[in-house]
C-alpha cells in the first residue's frame, strides 16, 4: 500500500513537471523570437559593409560587389531579410561566412565545444571554491578564517579577468615557464600525452574564469547561509539534539542554495562575456574568439549566429535553474 502511494505521488510529480516544462517552453519560444528580431535588426542597421574590402580593391569591378550584395540579399528590406534568415535557420542553414568562406554552422560546431568545456570546468572550479569556503565562513562569522576569506573574495571579484589573465601569463608562462599561454588545437601527441597537454593549456583560462566567479559566489553563499542559519527552524533542529554538521548540511545549506542558483542563472551573460575576453587573452579557439574576429571582419552572418546561440544558452540555463528550485525546496510546486 505504501509503495503504491509513493508511485502515485511520483507519477503526479512527473506530470506536474511535464506540464510546467511545457508552459516554460511556450514562454521561451516568443522570447527566442523576440531576441532574434532585435539582434537581426540591430546588425542589419549597423554601419559597415562585409564587402568593403572589395570596394577598396581596384582590381575588383563595382559590378562584382553589386552582384554579391544582390546574391546575399543585402539590399533587400530588413523585414524580408529576417524572414529569409529565420526560415533558413529552421531548416539548419545558418548562413555563409563572408570572411571564412564556409557555412556558419560548421564554424560554430567547431568552436562551441571548446567554449562549453572551458566554461563548464571553470564553473565547477568556482562552485568547488564558493560552496565550502562560503559555508564554513558563514558558520564561523567574523573569525580569522571568515575575514581572510572575505578579503580574498573581495580582491578576486575586484580584479577583471583580463588583468588576472595577463598576470597568470607573466607568472606561470614567462617567469616560471610551467604552462603554455597560447591554446593550441593542433597538438602533435598521442595517448595520455595528448590529454595532458590539453589539460595544461586549459589550466590558466579555467583558473581565470573560475577564480573570478568563485570569489563572487563565495560572498553570496556566505550571505545566504547567514540569513538561513539564524531562522527559527534551525534553532529548533539544534534543540532536538542534531549534530551541527547535520543541521548545517541538511537544514541550512539546501535552503541557502536557492538564491545561489538564481545568481548563477542570472550571471550567465556575464560568464559568457568573461569567456570571450579570456579566449582572446589565451587565444582559445572558442566561440568567443570567433565572435571577435567576425566583428572585426564585419562578418554579419557569423555575428548573428554566435550572439543568437549565446542568447539561447542563457535562456536554457535559466530554465534549468527554474527546474532546480523544486528539487532544492519541496515547498515549491510546479503548477
Amino acid at each position: 500500500m505504501e509503495r503504491q502511494i509513493r508511485l502515485t505521488a511520483c507519477s503526479r510529480a512527473d506530470s506536474a513537471m511535464s506540464k510546467y516544462l511545457l508552459r516554460r517552453l511556450m514562454i521561451v519560444i516568443p522570447s527566442v523570437i523576440g531576441i532574434s528580431i532585435v539582434l537581426f535588426t540591430v546588425l542589419a542597421l549597423a554601419p559597415g559593409d562585409p564587402f568593403e574590402e572589395l570596394a577598396t580593391n581596384p582590381n575588383v569591378p563595382p559590378e562584382v560587389r553589386a552582384n554579391l550584395r544582390a546574391k546575399f540579399g543585402l539590399d533587400d528590406p530588413v523585414a524580408l531579410r529576417y524572414v529569409r534568415w529565420a526560415g533558413s535557420m529552421l531548416v539548419g542553414d545558418w548562413g555563409f561566412s563572408f570572411a571564412s568562406r564556409i557555412d556558419v554552422e560548421h564554424l560554430i560546431l567547431q568552436r562551441l565545444p571548446t567554449t562549453l568545456i572551458v566554461i563548464g570546468m571553470s564553473q565547477l572550479l568556482a562552485l568547488a571554491i564558493a560552496l565550502p569556503v562560503g559555508i564554513y565562513a558563514a558558520t564561523r562569522p567574523y573569525s580569522i578564517f571568515d575575514q581572510i576569506a572575505s578579503t580574498l573574495a573581495l580582491i578576486g571579484f575586484s580584479l577583471p579577468t583580463f588583468f588576472t589573465g595577463l598576470l597568470f601569463i607573466l607568472v606561470f608562462s614567462i617567469h616560471l615557464d610551467w604552462l603554455p599561454f597560447v591554446y593550441r588545437a593542433d597538438i602533435a601527441a598521442e595517448g595520455w600525452r595528448f590529454y595532458w597537454e590539453h589539460f595544461r593549456q586549459a589550466l590558466m583560462p579555467v583558473a581565470v574564469l573560475g577564480l573570478f566567479q568563485g570569489a563572487s559566489w563565495t560572498r553570496f553563499v556566505r550571505s545566504a547561509v547567514l540569513d538561513v542559519i539564524r531562522l527559527d527552524y534551525v534553532t529548533t533542529a539544534r534543540a532536538k539534539g542534531l549534530a551541527e554538521r547535520a543541521v548545517v548540511m541538511k537544514h541550512v545549506v539546501r535552503n541557502a542554495l536557492i538564491p545561489v542558483v538564481t545568481l548563477v542563472a542570472l550571471q550567465m551573460p556575464t560568464i559568457f562575456g568573461g569567456a570571450i575576453v579570456t579566449e582572446q587573452i589565451f587565444r582559445v579557439p572558442g566561440i568567443g574568439s570567433l565572435l571577435i574576429s567576425a566583428i572585426l571582419a564585419n562578418d554579419t552572418p557569423v555575428i548573428m549566429a554566435v550572439t543568437f546561440v549565446l542568447s539561447c544558452l542563457v535562456i536554457l540555463f535559466n530554465l534549468i535553474a527554474d527546474v532546480l528550485y523544486g528539487w532544492l525546496d519541496p515547498r515549491i510546486t510546479y503548477r
